[in-house]
This record gives C-alpha cells, structure tokens and sequence, in this order.
C-alpha cells in the first residue's frame, strides 16, 4: 500500500517534495499506526468486499474494517459469519493465484461483537488469517479490555506476524463525567501493557451521542457538541501526554449527501479560485456533499493531536487523505527544530519568516510531523489539498 497510488509518476513529482513511503501490514507498529488514514466501514453482509478490492473500485482505499457489530442485524449474523469467511477466503485465493500481491491489500480489520465472537472468527479464518491486520474491539469498558488483551495474546501465540488491536472507546465508562477520569486511568494502565499490539485508540462518538439522544447535523463537528468535546479533551490528556507513543483517530463523519443548508458554507474560495473555474466547480461540489464539514473536522482533529478518521462513505477517502499531507513549511519547520536540537539554541525564526520556534516546547510536535510525513508526503512549498481534491471527481 502507499497513499496517493492513483497518481501518475508526472502528478506524484509535480504535488510532493517528499513522495509518501510504501507499506504493508508487515511494517512496523509505529509506522502502521500512521498508516489507516481514512478507514472505511464496510458491512460484512457486502458481498463484493473482495472483489472491489482486487478491482481497486474505491480509490485512495488504504485501510477498512468489515463489520459484524452495530452494521448487523441480530438476525443477520450467521449469514455475515459465513459471507466474511467467504471474503476473506477469497482474498487469500487470489494472493495464492498472483491475482494481487499482499502490497495490494488495505490494512482489513475485523470487527466483532465482543471477545468470544472474535475468538471464534479468528478460528474460521485461521487458514486465510495472513490477509488481515488485525481486530476492532467495539464497545471497551473497563470490565472487558483486559479480557479482549488476553484473548488477543492468546490469539498471537504462533502466529509470525502479529494480529493488531484497535480499541474504541465509545462506552458509558468514558462519557458519564463521574466515571471518565477512573475508567480512562484503569484502561490506559492495560493499553499500556499490551502497547505493542495497539495501532490506533478510535473515539466513537456516534455511541457516546447516543447515551444523551444527540445527533449532530451536517453542519456541526464533533467539538461543537459540548459533551463530546469534554470527553474528547479528557482522551487526549490521558493518551496523548509525551511518552505514552498512542495514537487517536478521529470520530467518523456521518453526512454524504446534499440537503438544505442552515449555516454557511466552511471553505473560503480563495485557495480553490487558484484553480480558476474549475477550482470554484470543485468547491461547489464539496459544498453541496457537505464534505466541507468533513474538512472542517479533520483540520480540528489535526489541530488536536488525532491522526487517521473513521468514514462511511468512499467519497471521504481522498478528501481525509489529502488534509494529512504534510506541508512544505510544516517540513521544513520540523527538520529545522530537529536539527538545532543540539543545546547551543532555544529558539529561532523559521525559515518562512512568520514564526518563533522553540526547539524545546515543539520537539514532539516535530518528530509526529516527520512520522507523518514518511507516511502521507510532503508538499511542495506552491501545493496543498486543494490541488489533490483537483484532481478527482468529489
């Protein structure tokens, strides 16, 4: 897998000083964890999983998860037992056959019910088991995680490659204000133990909207909702302060289509106009798809410390995608604290002339910078989003 793959070898050096590196479920942990981007959810009762996969339908796809929790019925579940069997057999039929390479496969996770459904899922697909990266844990809480761990460990046990876990916090335990602060202690010290099997901690605010009768509208982010936001400050303070080395995705964005708008519109014209008529047709398009509160999201996400984005819908893949390329000045920025990092300077003005930096107070800040850039690309110093979304039919 490698982010941007769609691009011609003419539009890849023509948007990145700095290309984005290839990978594979094979990489190594901390790299991997930058590596899920847009996750798409994909319903395990969709019976052309494999072979949109193999045909490339959805482009930009790095990352799923197939799901057999809140996307199946209770009556449906046999039947999405047996058709995610089927997919991923199918899926290790056509590596077997050189139909596609494991480089051709997205990171696919597995999301189940609770722990013993997984066990029993890792039991089905044990032969075809080298196609997948790894499990969703739904719904952790503080008297299942460690469970889940023991279970996951138990799994690994053999296994040359480690199946992965990705745990969403989207419980009572995390949202009620009079449990968050002991819940979020009692499951940091378990993810703390079983680190290495942890890509991503997920944020799942659809559930926690869910305790209180809240939905948001299309025109509202996740922090505008004041309970989640609370809550979502409180994840980042327990799993984002320096030395823990977790990484947060971002709340999945529900809204795909167009409908009456209440508000206006999140995007500026200026940076789409650079792109004359068809930048303005562009901007346009993602107005009317409301994927300009998508873009609003992500930029908040960024701004506090999350990477990567649950999505429902292929047409966020590229837009989510695109907001995590590094820019230039971000680059430069980041080399250049890293470099001065030596004792003889606490602080400098950055090479574009608009900033302080301290070498100190953003050393965190420039490493996640230079790990993602390994991972999404950097920019050249005239480019941004905007000329990747350009280049697509939103």
């Amino acid at each position: 897998m490698i982010f941007f793959d769609y691009l011609s070898e003419r539009q890849k050096k023509d948007f990145f000083y700095i290309a984005p590196q290839s990978f594979n479920k094979n990489s190594k942990r901390d790299v991997l964890a930058y590596c899920l981007g847009a996750t798409l959810y994909m319903p395990a009762t969709r019976s052309t999983i494999a072979e949109d996969i193999i045909n490339k339908k959805h482009k930009g796809l790095t990352s799923l998860v197939i799901c057999l929790e809140d996307a199946i019925g209770d009556k449906s579940l046999e039947l999405a037992n047996d058709m995610l069997e089927s997919t991923i057999k199918k899926l290790f039929s056509y590596v077997k056959t050189d139909k596609i390479t494991y480089d051709d496969i997205p990171l696919i996770f597995i999301r189940p019910r609770n722990e013993s459904h997984m066990l029993s899922i890792f039991e089905r697909l044990y032969p075809y088991i080298s196609v997948i990266t790894g499990f969703v844990f739904p719904k952790i809480s503080c008297s299942n995680a460690n469970i889940y761990f023991e279970k996951l460990e138990e799994i690994n046990k053999g296994l040359d490659t480690p199946l992965y876990a990705m745990p969403i916090l989207e419980t009572e335990d995390f949202i009620f204000h009079e449990k968050r602060s002991e819940s979020l202690k009692y499951v940091g010290e378990i993810f703390e133990k079983y680190k290495n099997y942890i890509l991503n901690i997920r944020i799942g605010a659809t559930d926690f909207c869910s305790l209180f009768g809240i939905r948001r509208n299309e025109d509202t982010t996740i922090y505008d909702i004041v309970i989640i936001r609370n809550c979502i400050e409180s994840i980042i303070n327990q799993f984002l302060r320096k030395g823990r080395n977790f990484v947060l995705s971002g709340p999945v964005w529900e809204y795909f289509s167009s409908g009456e708008r209440v508000l206006k519109p999140q995007l500026r014209i200026r940076p789409f106009t650079e792109h004359g008529h068809s930048g303005v047709k562009l901007r346009e398009k993602i107005i009317n798809k409301f994927i300009d509160g998508l873009i609003r999201e992500v930029l908040l996400d960024k701004a506090n410390g999350i990477i990567g984005k649950t999505i429902i819908h292929p047409t966020h893949i590229i837009p989510v995608e695109a907001l995590y390329v590094v820019s230039h000045e971000e680059y430069t920025d980041a080399c250049n604290i890293i470099s001065n990092n030596n004792s003889e300077k606490g602080v400098f003005k950055s090479s574009y002339s608009n900033k302080m930096n301290e070498i100190k107070p953003h050393l965190s800040w420039a490493e996640n910078i230079i790990k993602r850039s390994k991972v999404y690309g950097v920019f050249h110093e005239n480019k941004s989003f905007t000329d990747l979304l350009a280049e697509e039919e939103i």
